[in-house]
């Protein structure tokens, strides 16, 4: 463990018994275990409730579910015991143009049950520097009063490429700074993060509350930072079956308020239900 991991645990420690919203009674574990079900995304389509029944059954509670398959999978969700938590709204809603589709689509997030709703992801031909995330921050803050209308909270979805230093800083703090703290908050890949060379500690550390959602995802130990997301698919691992100290990082986000996390795995060996049961698996079990 580094120092400025040591200090940092013990620095926020005191805080640990007040922050207390993801820990049950017993303390130190996950109080609701959530699913991002892009996850299952090659086999969700072909068999709604059965997928989502087999996902529930594991244990997972909270659902964060893709625009795009939302349709297809809600009616089959309210049958299960997954409760939908976050919605990941396509990009190019985000933009000034698309703002009347985008109200509209927070409406009926709302009336769904949502709580949440992430920007997830820039595409490639839109990356390029200090001026195109501050396009993205503009864009987050003007969907951000219109979430916020419908009793919404919106969350930015990191990947790697922010972590690239321009100008002296990485592009997500400059983002972090260009967007509203009262009405954008920040849902931490610490996959991606670790990707960038970055420490998820650090993020918890810099960004505090802001950070209210987090997916955990595991990964091979990581050779040299990068900053896109060309990764081989076997990076991806079950969560507590790669590199990433999964014990600190929940113990770090617990610190600061993290509200919600969700099991996520771009890619699996096999069966992608099996990957999310392994992972559940672990997490149920552990004390932190």
């Amino acid at each position: 463990m580094t120092s400025t991991r040591r200090n940092f645990i013990q620095t926020t420690a005191a805080l640990a018994a007040g922050a207390g919203l993801a820990y049950s009674k017993e303390q130190h574990m996950l109080k609701a275990i959530g699913v991002q079900l892009y996850t299952v995304r090659d086999v969700i389509n072909q068999n709604p409730p059965k997928t989502l029944t087999e996902i529930s059954d594991i244990g997972y509670r909270e659902a964060e579910c893709i625009g795009s398959d939302l349709d297809n999978i809600i009616a089959a969700m309210a049958e299960t015991k997954l409760k939908p938590v976050s919605l990941h709204v396509d990009s190019n809603l985000w933009k000034p143009e698309h703002t009347e589709r985008r109200t509209s689509i927070f409406a009926d997030a709302k009336m769904k049950g949502f709580s949440y709703v992430v920007y997830p992801y820039v595409p490639n031909q839109e990356r390029g520097g200090v001026d195109a995330i501050k396009r993205v921050a503009e864009n987050l803050n003007n969907g951000a009063k219109d979430a916020h209308n419908n009793d919404l909270k919106v969350c930015y979805h990191n990947h790697a490429f922010e972590f690239e230093p321009v100008g002296g800083k990485t592009l997500l703090a400059s983002l972090m700074e260009e967007t509203d703290p009262k009405l954008v908050g920040l849902e931490l890949d610490i996959f991606w993060v670790v990707t960038g060379g970055h420490d998820p500690l650090e993020m918890f550390k810099t960004y505090g509350s802001r950070i209210e959602l987090v997916h955990l995802k595991d990964r091979a130990k990581p050779s040299q930072p990068h900053y896109n997301e060309d990764v081989p698919k076997s990076t991806f691992k079950e969560v507590g079956h790669g590199a990433i100290d999964i014990p600190a990082v929940l113990k770090a986000a617990s610190d600061v308020g993290v509200k919600h996390y969700f099991v996520e795995q771009d890619a699996t060996p096999g069966d992608p239900v099996e990957s999310l049961k392994q992972s559940y698996q672990y997490l149920h079990d552990l004390k932190f």
